[in-house]
């Protein structure tokens, strides 16, 4: 019954199914666009708006550093760190995929006709602490894959031997998690953003169907 209720009541409107199984499509779109924008060499360390830098609380650390003369610990840290990412969101695409065959769109009309990444935000919502779970182990392979444990921890370790600073903890994973989050669901929510306004951007039957003249 739920799958025979409809945006209007004429023949070519769109079915509570077919909107479900639209935004699906859109969501699988949106990370395999994502994943080959950002799993790329500078996708993060060379863009201001994803390049991840060292957490909040290693600020002091980083200054510290750059004050005794050891900036290069800094800076070779913060480079490891981004080709971690950049490498950990080339596995993203079968842990957001799984978490897109398992939702539930309950309120999938509203999905469609809602605003421009309105669909990434309900599933942003609905699966970001099961993705990060997920991601958590790419994360750690990653940042010990490309050093970023190791400069993360050289730095930590030599900061620490600083007289009278509160020491730090050298764990990174879920930080680094965190920004890599961020960057995919920023970049779904961009293709998300063309689906609705660029009708080329449409393209299978179903899209064109669910997202035409929205």
């Amino acid at each position: 019954d739920k799958a025979k209720k409809t945006i209007s009541g004429d023949k070519s409107s769109v079915t509570e199914a077919e909107a479900g199984s639209g935004v699906k499509e859109a969501l699988n779109n949106g990370i395999s666009s994502a994943v080959s924008f950002l799993n790329k060499p500078d996708a993060f360390f060379k863009n201001d708006l994803y390049k991840v830098l060292l957490p909040p609380d290693a600020k002091k650390m980083e200054k510290t550093l750059r004050d005794i003369g050891m900036g290069k610990m800094a800076d070779d840290a913060i480079e490891a760190i981004n080709r971690g990412a950049e490498d950990a969101v080339g596995f993203a695409t079968p842990i957001f995929v799984d978490a897109i065959k398992q939702m539930t769109v309950t309120d999938a009309l509203k999905l469609v006709t809602g605003g421009k990444n309105s669909i990434t935000e309900f599933f942003r919502s609905k699966t970001s602490a099961k993705l990060k779970a997920a991601f958590m182990p790419v994360i750690d392979s990653s940042l010990k894959k490309t050093n970023a444990t190791k400069y993360y921890g050289d730095a930590v370790t030599r900061y620490n031997k600083v007289p009278l600073v509160k020491k730090m903890n050298p764990d990174l994973s879920d930080y680094v998690a965190d920004r890599t989050l961020f960057a995919l669901f920023d970049r779904i929510a961009v293709e998300e953003a063309n689906i609705r306004s660029n009708p080329a951007a449409r393209t299978s039957d179903l899209l064109k169907k669910v997202f035409g003249g929205r």
